[in-house]
């Protein structure tokens, strides 16, 4: 079994920032890919960031230029550097880890920007 375990939510002002850690354990292995996706209060899921256990990412246009995803394949940790953040950024951000024909899901973190 896998376990992933995200953590470094909080609140925070507009034009804030923020850092979330996304950490694997158990029977991980490459290739992976990991994601960060959000979902808000009334809306579906989405996918806001992906990075490859190789270093390849993607970002939704919506967090381009604003949002960092980072790996250290040592720790089995990815990261999610949030800066500039919006009140549209307001969701439960969750970390979803892609092996084999399996993904494993986090619990989620909540991520609130407002003044």
């Amino acid at each position: 079994q896998v376990q992933v375990v995200e953590s470094g939510g909080g609140l925070v002002q507009p034009g804030g920032s923020l850092r979330l850690s996304c950490a694997a354990s158990g029977s991980i292995f490459r290739p992976y890919v990991t994601g960060w996706y959000r979902q808000a209060p009334g809306k579906q899921r989405e996918l806001v960031a992906h990075i490859t256990s190789g270093g390849g990412t993607y970002y939704a246009d919506s967090v381009k230029g604003r949002f960092t995803i980072s790996r250290d394949n040592a720790k089995n940790t990815v990261y999610l550097q949030m800066n500039s953040l919006k009140p549209e950024d307001t969701a439960v951000y969750y970390c979803s880890r892609s092996q084999g024909s399996q993904a494993y899901w986090g619990q989620g973190t909540q991520v609130t920007v407002s003044s």
